[in-house]
């Protein structure tokens, strides 16, 4: 007989990482909206074994700085906020669906929130490693430590929960960018 969650009798993925139900659930075949986890786990990425929103942020500040340095400069900042605000309108209702199919209240499968949260950090940032290393530290940090309002952002229902909170992280961080390039820190 096949391991099975103990929250809704699903069952587990056995080629999944042991004692990681999040990454093990997968939902019986012909029940997964695959357009919502594919938008919802950035394409994948969230089924990294270890830290997939570590890896979701990676991944975010590696294309962007791939992407961005074909995107002329007038309008780079254009095109960030654009990529922010698809990824937390498409997010929410991706995240909502992985949440109900998974049974899970904010699967660690879902990373579209660090792209989100992530393209808010990078707003208005010069392209260079420097720059990019610390938007993606400052943001794993607020995403990490939640300061307040962020923890009750994660009350919202859904996605709206998982997305928002790395929202106010973004928006968190960028401010400290903001700072930092202000005082020319960086």
């Amino acid at each position: 007989m096949a391991e099975t969650d103990p929250a809704d009798n699903a069952p587990l993925d056995p080629a999944a990482p042991a004692g990681d139900e999040d990454l093990r659930y997968r939902p019986p075949e012909g029940t997964r909206t695959y357009d919502a986890w594919l938008i919802a786990t950035f394409f994948g990425v969230g089924f990294t074994p270890k830290a997939p929103g570590t890896a979701g942020s990676l991944a975010t500040v590696l294309l962007w700085a791939l992407a961005a340095h074909f995107i002329p400069p007038d309008y780079q900042f254009m095109v960030a906020l654009l990529v922010a605000c698809a990824a937390i309108i498409a997010g929410i209702p991706c995240a909502s669906i992985v949440c109900r199919e998974s049974g899970l209240k904010d699967p660690q499968i879902v990373v579209i929130d660090e792209v989100a949260g992530q393209m808010i950090t990078l707003l208005l940032v010069p392209l260079g490693w420097k720059a990019f290393l610390a938007g993606f530290i400052l943001f794993r940090v607020f995403d990490t430590l939640k300061p307040f309002p962020l923890r009750r952002l994660e009350k919202l229902p859904e996605g709206s929960g998982v997305v928002m909170d790395d929202v106010g992280a973004g928006i968190y961080a960028l401010i400290v960018m903001q700072l930092l390039l202000y005082f020319h820190v960086l």
